[in-house]
């Protein structure tokens, strides 16, 4: 079925026309992002074997409104019909991720070739519309059944991971001009193993560092299993968020350092320098550290920043201590062990998720990178920069008017191009994300798209942002 796209509207922006944004290079890329869970559905379909999402999302409690990502977005079936929404877009690329285990059902061992078919039809359906793959090795979705036996916390994940990356890349490096390998370890490992909000739903605290590690070296082997495979333009996708201390005293300032040294150095530094950035972290790292690090810090041909709001960090006052708005995942309770509590940004508007709209942040992040790591820093790229609205269809005449997001994304790339004017080197921007999505622990309740789907019927409405976000890309070329 090809969707109806929206048409010319007398007012697209349902509200006062943001003036134009400055010009951006012409080859500069622009794209949209989603992740393979959160929009194929299909879960059992072809072969396909559990991930950990699978079984978080059965556990009770695990989801916030209880739903389940059998369906998705359903668009495994439907991808012909996104693809369709890309192109009406026209976008330059796309950013999916291969689920591994729809590849790999155990995470290793025979290939399922019915699963890889489906990107193969996906790449080629992409290409045909003249947009480029951009696919994500591993975007969460573990295989269960390596999870079983340790999953980021066993070494031998690391290798079953580039024995995987080999696979696809054998299948698609012919018509793929852009890899990421992981996205986002951080989110994995602190939320994941460190405090049990997100699958696997361990709670180890500093003991989930080894996942740091091994997501790092899989990174690394993965970086060189692409290259053997005769794959082009690699790099990886990262978290980060600049850190406000909450105040002027040392306990805050040092507070604030230890979270950024967590969520935000620990990954980036081995990959671009090729150390961690304290010898005491590097102590807590299993295996042949220093070796590891040398894979690890393989050069990339860029690198990409996933980028939603500053985050507030201040020393912890009391034992109930809770994630508020100024943190990256608002509502997620800490643990009251650790040596830092997240703090509320005031002044701000938020998001129907709670996050602080902070546009600036990400100009005071990527020119903060920009100083800190200087020429070893590759291009950049950001590849996810995104709000949750929960704008739904005019009941009368279907139209979902976001002014809201038109906003979000207007602030954002005014922000990214003051970077660029700084200097920093920055070859794109992926929007998360195309569809409204199984957004992992809240399931439905928050939308990221510029389409609207209903969860019922699937069917898709592209939302006043699109529109804007089209005219964005026709006006940059």
């Amino acid at each position: 079925m090809t969707p109806r796209l929206p048409g010319p509207r007398p007012d697209p922006l349902a509200g006062p026309r943001p003036a134009p944004l400055p010009e951006f290079p012409s080859d500069f890329l622009w794209g949209v992002s989603a992740s393979a869970f959160q929009v194929e559905g299909a879960a059992t379909a072809d072969g396909r074997g559990p991930s950990v999402w699978d079984a978080f999302t059965r556990r009770p409690g695990g989801i916030r409104d209880g739903t389940l990502a059998e369906t998705a977005c359903g668009h495994y079936e439907r991808y012909r019909e996104d693809v369709a929404l890309m192109a009406g877009l026209g976008i330059g690329a796309y950013r999916f991720s291969v689920s591994w285990p729809r590849v790999l059902p155990d995470g290793h061992g025979p290939v399922n070739r019915a699963g890889l078919d489906f990107y193969d039809r996906l790449v080629d359906e992409l290409c045909a519309r003249g947009i480029a793959p951009a696919p994500t090795l591993f975007h969460w979705d573990t295989p269960l059944a390596l999870e079983e036996r340790g999953g980021w916390l066993n070494r031998d994940t690391a290798e079953r991971f580039a024995a995987y990356a080999s696979v696809v890349a054998e299948r698609l490096a012919d018509r793929v001009p852009m890899w990421i390998t992981v996205n986002e370890p951080a989110e994995v490992t602190l939320l994941g193993y460190g405090i049990g909000e997100h699958a696997p739903g361990r709670r180890l605290l500093f003991d989930a560092l080894p996942a740091a590690h091994h997501q790092l070296l899989a990174h690394g082997l993965g970086v060189q299993a692409l290259r053997a495979a005769g794959a082009q333009r690699i790099g990886i996708a990262a978290s980060h968020s600049p850190v406000w201390a909450a105040g002027d005293g040392e306990e805050d300032r040092a507070a604030a350092e230890l979270y950024d040294l967590l969520a935000n150095r620990m990954f980036a530094d081995p990959v671009l320098t090729g150390s961690y950035p304290d010898e005491g972290m590097a102590a807590m790292m299993p295996g042949p550290v220093a070796e590891d690090l040398r894979t690890i810090s393989a050069p990339l041909d860029w690198y990409g920043v996933n980028y939603y709001n500053p985050v507030r960090v201040g020393a912890p006052k009391r034992a109930d201590t809770r994630a508020e708005g100024g943190s990256s995942y608002a509502g997620i309770r800490l643990p009251p062990e650790l040596p830092f509590a997240m703090q509320e940004i005031e002044g701000y508007e938020r998001t129907d998720f709670g996050w602080p709209v902070v546009p600036d942040g990400l100009r005071e992040l990527l020119t903060g990178m920009h100083r800190r790591y200087g020429d070893r820093l590759p291009p950049l790229y950001v590849t996810e920069n995104g709000c949750s609205y929960g704008d739904a269809p005019d009941p009368v005449t279907g139209r979902v008017a976001d002014a809201r997001r038109i906003a979000y994304h207007d602030g954002h790339l005014r922000a990214l191009h003051r970077a660029m004017e700084e200097g920093v080197d920055v070859r794109g921007y992926f929007v998360w994300s195309i569809l409204d999505n199984f957004e992992w622990a809240e399931g439905h309740r928050q939308r990221f798209g510029l389409v609207h789907v209903d969860y019922a019927t699937l069917r898709r409405t592209p939302k006043d942002s699109y529109a804007w976000y089209r005219g964005v890309i026709r006006r940059g070329r």
